[in-house]
């Protein structure tokens, strides 16, 4: 490379596939320096990285890289070189590729060439993948893969719900009483005993007392027996007995599932928790109220560990969906709540707020604040986390632990005037 070259900044567009990735590299002015097909192997970051050298790159001046996702190894890599990594949405990438052309020609080199021209172009607009820590990497795949779990757990439970509705309602009232339901323990080794009204029928008191010891059950057990056996043996609608007895496989089918599921629910809960409780960030994010080691784990892998990421509260908040978005045009003007946002975020913050409303006292005044305000339950709750998670970017730039007269203060009042 001459000097001059070595001077140019350069641009790096990668268009990603399962097994093979297309880059390019383009300079200032958008001329293409260099293209490649590299393959998803070490090989190929090996390949990709003596063309990044070749074009002058170094620690110092690293490549800067555009990719249409944000996992997988390639991006590891990428990321564990030190290098910005800019994980542009796929849609966006469309947009700008009509912007490119008017042809609408694809291809998965014109793909990688777009996104380098993104970089190229718009750069600042767009924001580059945040430098946490390993630890805190573990710890966003623990609790996102716990968080799957129990969304794979509501879908086996409503199948298996669903299912017994057709065919053998009684164990649904039978089970009802807990607040878990077919998820609870107790439940699950019922219906592995009895899949069928006829057989649930036919359970003794003795058997009964066994199945709930095997679920964990110790005590008022002869009570819980005696309570179940006359709940299963109650006059319900029936299936014809083949019918019945084919049903009842199905269950046992739906009911492997269900327990695969919550056994996998359960262990990367543990994990997660562990984890979290390791990080530096763990006790600061746990002094809030309403936030324990998993839901802590969900926050913390959202949010990550890079100081920053978020250069002031009010971008956390629009990334949580927690602030509003005002549209307006001409004398229309309109204050919405936030669509486009982190979707596990804000569901781990309505949990948060939720719980926070029984342990906070100045949370709680927050939201009966906001009701009598005029606002619906969702809006006065998603108010209190946009506080919360405000509070949280504070004491986590500062490391400090949550105050509850700092974050809720008592609102002061003008005196009263003087009798005369």
């Amino acid at each position: 490379m001459t000097g001059r070259e070595r001077n140019l900044k350069v641009y790096c567009g990668i268009d990603w596939a399962s097994d093979h990735h297309d880059v390019v590299l383009v300079d200032e002015a958008g001329a293409l320096l260099a293209r490649a097909r590299i393959g998803d192997t070490a090989e190929g970051l090996a390949e990709l990285l003596r063309m990044l050298a070749d074009h002058g790159d170094s620690a110092d001046a690293p490549v800067p890289v555009a990719i249409e996702t944000s996992r997988g190894l390639l991006v590891a890599c990428l990321r564990a070189t030190g290098r910005p990594v800019y994980a542009i949405n796929p849609m966006a990438a469309a947009r700008y590729r009509d912007r490119h052309s008017v042809t609408r020609k694809k291809s998965d080199h014109y793909d990688a060439l777009v996104l380098a021209n993104i970089l190229r172009t718009d750069a600042a607009a767009h924001r580059p993948l945040p430098s946490d820590t390993e630890l805190a990497q573990a710890v966003a795949v623990l609790a996102r893969a716990q968080q799957n779990a129990v969304w794979d757990r509501v879908q086996a439970g409503n199948k298996l719900t669903s299912h017994l509705r057709e065919y053998f309602p009684g164990f649904l009232a039978a089970v009802s009483v807990r607040r878990e339901g077919l998820y609870h323990p107790i439940a699950r080794v019922l219906l592995a005993a009895a899949p069928t009204p006829e057989r649930a029928a036919r359970l003794t008191i003795a058997q009964l007392r066994a199945l709930l010891r095997k679920a964990g059950r110790k005590n008022t057990v002869d009570a819980e027996a005696q309570r179940l056996q006359l709940a299963l043996r109650q006059p319900q609608m029936r299936q014809l007995p083949l019918v019945e007895k084919a049903m009842g496989q199905q269950s046992l089918a739906l009911l492997r599932q269900l327990d695969a599921v919550c056994v996998s629910a359960d262990d990367l809960a543990e994990a997660a928790a562990e984890s979290f409780q390791a990080h530096p960030d763990a006790e600061i994010i746990t002094s809030f109220p309403g936030l324990g080691p998993l839901s802590g784990a969900r926050v913390l892998a959202e949010i990550g560990d890079d100081r920053s990421r978020f250069v002031n509260a009010k971008g956390l908040k629009a990334y949580a969906g927690a602030a509003p978005v005002t549209r307006a045009s001409g004398k229309n003007i309109a204050v919405l709540a936030r669509r486009v946002k982190n979707q596990r975020l804000a569901a781990v913050g309505y949990v948060w707020a939720f719980s926070a409303l029984t342990h906070s006292t100045g949370a709680r005044n927050h939201y009966d604040r906001r009701r009598q305000a005029g606002d619906r339950h969702t809006a006065a709750q998603r108010n209190l986390f946009s506080r919360m998670i405000g509070c949280l970017h504070h004491c986590l730039a500062q490391r400090v632990t949550f105050d509850e007269a700092t974050a809720f203060p008592m609102p002061t009042h003008d005196p009263l005037p003087a009798a005369a």
